[in-house]
């Protein structure tokens, strides 16, 4: 029954909130605007009733209001100018990123020198100094010297008991595992692959060449597939649509291409073989037929959907891209500038921090709302004490 109480409310169109209102004021005879304060406030922390007001607007959305079909014809053609103005502005718009990649270009050529020698420290190619090895941590800024001696020298005992590592073992692979968008795309079956991953560069298109960029996986030899690079390259328009203009917000990426893998004989992970077993409808006998099928792994990554001519694809396919899509962008603008962060799980927990900060700005316009209620003349703390039956959740 409550059930069918919370639908019809869901259901209520605006006139009916006015009969409600109305008949709440008769009924309690309270003061005018105390009592549509209140009613107000019911309603707005009633979950049917937002529904059903935000279900009301999102089909407003988009919906023209009638104004403009109302202005003289004068002023129609004077707005229509102004939508002309938008046009050019957009086209700039276009131009400023252009620019924007070109300087992105410049800089990786300036970046890749200090990537070079984090990909050579990681595969064991180049030994740092001491030097460059002294970091400050936080937590050492306390310790005293005693303490620093003690720790020191019991890292060196621990040294001594394991075998001397290469490089930094499983680099990426603790990277690709350290960020959900990544680690959700890998399978147990991909880990021992790519433990052989030693670097990950963007290569950015030519100048006066369209845009685009290219990430390249770079793998030590393996007995998994004999590539010792995979590539992936997104293509990107930074121009307005001629029929949408106005949609325009900067450039997006139009499609992409992976490359093939010349995976060992039995080591595809992207595919799998299954068996099942067949009954003859007349004779009964039972056959057992071998099959391949696709398999989920990281490496379907080089295998995105392909984008037809007319660009129409369907609701999976488009689903795959528009993560596909992310998966790309993430790589390039966060996870091979700032790799060693992502290792040590510094960058996570400076995402966190930025929700943290969210939340504590949330909290305090919860209390600037509490401290405007206490200031109004007509607030009353009684009224807040139980929330109303009919606004308590099921």
């Amino acid at each position: 029954m409550a059930d069918i109480d919370n639908k019809d409310q869901a259901e209520m169109d605006p006139a009916d909130m006015e009969d409600v209102e109305e008949v709440e004021e008769e009924e309690t005879g309270e003061d005018e605007n105390s009592k549509a304060r209140q009613l107000t406030v019911q309603m707005m922390q009633n979950p049917q009733i937002l529904a059903a007001l935000q279900e009301r607007l999102d089909g407003l959305n988009g919906s023209p209001s009638g104004y403009m079909e109302s202005l003289p014809k004068v002023v129609k053609r004077r707005v229509n100018a102004l939508k002309n103005l938008q046009v050019k502005c957009a086209h700039i718009e276009a131009k400023f990123y252009e620019e924007v990649h070109e300087l992105e270009r410049k800089y990786a050529a300036l970046y890749q020198p200090l990537f070079d020698k984090r990909s050579d420290i990681v595969k064991a190619a180049y030994e740092p100094t001491d030097e460059e090895c002294e970091w400050k941590a936080d937590e050492e800024e306390e310790l005293t010297d005693e303490m620093k001696e003690k720790a020191k020298l019991e890292e060196e005992k621990k040294d001594e008991e394991k075998e001397d590592p290469k490089g930094i073992p499983e680099f990426w692979l603790t990277v690709f595992k350290n960020v959900d968008l990544l680690s959700d795309m890998l399978q147990e079956h991909d880990e021992p692959i790519l433990k052989h991953l030693q670097d990950i560069k963007v290569k950015f298109s030519d100048p006066g060449q369209p845009m685009s960029f290219t990430l390249e996986f770079h793998f030590e030899p393996n007995d998994f597939f004999t590539n010792t690079v995979l590539t992936k390259t997104y293509k990107m328009r930074s121009e307005p649509d001629e029929t949408d203009p106005f949609s325009f917000d900067g450039p997006e990426i139009m499609c992409c291409t992976g490359c093939p893998i010349e995976w060992t004989k039995g080591k595809n992970v992207t595919l799998k073989t299954i068996k099942k077993k067949q009954k003859h409808k007349g004779r009964g006998t039972v056959r057992t037929v071998t099959k391949t099928v696709p398999n989920d792994s990281f490496f379907n990554f080089f295998t995105p959907p392909e984008v037809p001519e007319n660009g129409e694809l369907d609701e999976d396919s488009e689903a795959v891209l528009a993560a596909d899509f992310e998966i790309g962008h993430f790589i390039r603008e966060r996870i091979v500038p700032r790799a060693v962060l992502y290792f040590t799980g510094e960058a996570i927990e400076d995402d966190d921090d930025d929700y943290d900060e969210e939340g504590e700005e949330a909290d305090d316009e919860e209390g600037e709302e509490e401290a405007d209620e206490e200031n109004d003349p007509d607030y009353d703390p009684k009224k807040d004490a139980a929330p109303p039956a009919e606004c308590k959740q099921q």
